[in-house]
């Protein structure tokens, strides 16, 4: 098996690199991480840019291909060692769980810009959500009680990678005090208690 390195930001704040860092314990793999300061640019030195074409985190290196973007290592790594899968075997729940992963990455700004990871990770706490961030908030817990409608335990039956970027979306606004139905609370709980999802959340993370 070729070397697996994951970059990923040096607090261990991103929800990104922990979504990619969770399907490659799921699947019981070896691998190196690799922590960079954003703040300090390291992810914008030559030597990164080399490795990663969009220079984020995270990006995945093994043997001698590279990979950015999340979604499309955890896709990329359930092809290449599909023995345990972190996506939804059915072809239709597994195009679902991609939505929502597209959905969660490219919607609901608001809830991103007021309720950073920092709340998810570091336990700060934010001011009231704006008019326009509650409406995002309420977006989210709409869909999340629609999806879940049926099966409160998980998003598709059992476990898949969309389940903890769900669950961490919740906890930003879950972990801050924010008004949020009880059911969802219970199901974002029940993702966080995931060991691989655990070994994340408790990473040693720099003092502030």
């Amino acid at each position: 098996m070729s070397q697996l390195r994951l970059y990923v930001d040096s607090l261990f704040t991103s929800p990104y690199a922990m979504s990619v860092f969770v399907a490659l314990r799921e699947k019981g793999l070896t691998f190196e991480t690799v922590s960079l300061d954003l703040h300090a640019g390291q992810n914008q030195s030559a030597d990164y840019a080399q490795r990663s074409l969009t220079q984020r985190v995270p990006t995945l290196e093994h043997g001698n291909f590279t990979l950015s973007e999340s979604s499309a290592i955890t896709e990329y790594l359930d092809q290449a060692y599909p023995q345990i899968c972190v996506y939804p075997t059915d072809l239709q729940q597994r195009a679902r769980a991609r939505q929502v992963q597209a959905w969660l990455r490219s919607d609901l700004l608001p809830i991103r810009q007021e309720r950073s990871t920092l709340v998810v990770f570091y336990g700060q706490k934010m001011p009231p959500l704006s008019p326009v961030a509650q409406a995002a908030a309420g977006k989210l817990i709409t869909a999340a009680q629609a999806l879940l409608a049926g099966n409160s335990e998980y998003l598709f039956g059992e476990w898949s990678i969309a389940d903890v970027d769900l669950a961490v979306m919740l906890n930003r606004l879950i972990l801050n005090g924010d008004s949020v139905p009880a059911e969802l609370v219970a199901y974002a709980q029940r993702q966080w208690q995931r060991p691989s999802v655990r070994e994340w959340v408790n990473l040693q993370r720099p003092v502030l």
